[in-house]
């Protein structure tokens, strides 16, 4: 029976890892014209009723102004575990960010949103600059942000 039940441990181990799937969505911004620093921007998921879940990409190397993307921190609460290996550089006005992440499949068509945080030194703050309900229909459809954000879209 013991040998039953490590066999049976070992054959379900490596079967659950292929229950969730991860979707690798190719998220896309585009920055407004604007003058001064490199903007700031943490991509994060949020549920329908706005509750942070998830830090998807954070634009901007130094952590320090990290808090000045409002949403975002007070979501993630600025722990590092939450960020670590999903970073990169700042960007510049005009400029376009293309980064690669892996959503599961659970959360594409269940409520969830794509929401970006910005913030440029020296200048205003927009939390939630932009955001775009992640579902199937939708990937591929450019939306408007609302400060520094031109316009923000994914696909699957």
């Amino acid at each position: 029976m013991k040998k039953l039940w490590i066999a049976a441990s070992f054959i379900l181990g490596l079967g659950l890892p292929n229950l969730t799937q991860a979707a690798e969505v190719t998220i896309t911004t585009t920055l407004n014209a604007y003058s001064g620093n490199g903007a700031y921007l943490a991509f994060y998921l949020t549920d329908a009723n706005g509750k942070y879940s998830k830090t998807l990409w954070v634009a901007g190397g130094k952590s320090k102004y990290y808090k000045h993307l409002q949403g975002w921190a007070r979501g993630s609460g600025l722990k590092s575990a939450e960020y670590d290996g999903f970073t990169g550089a700042s960007v510049t006005a005009g400029e376009q960010l293309t980064v690669k992440v892996n959503i599961d499949d659970a959360l594409i068509d269940a409520g969830y949103l794509i929401r970006v945080d910005s913030a440029v030194e020296d200048q205003r703050d927009h939390r939630v600059d932009a955001e775009v309900p992640l579902t199937r229909q939708g990937a591929g459809t450019a939306v408007a942000g609302r400060g520094y954000v031109k316009t923000i879209s994914y696909t699957l």
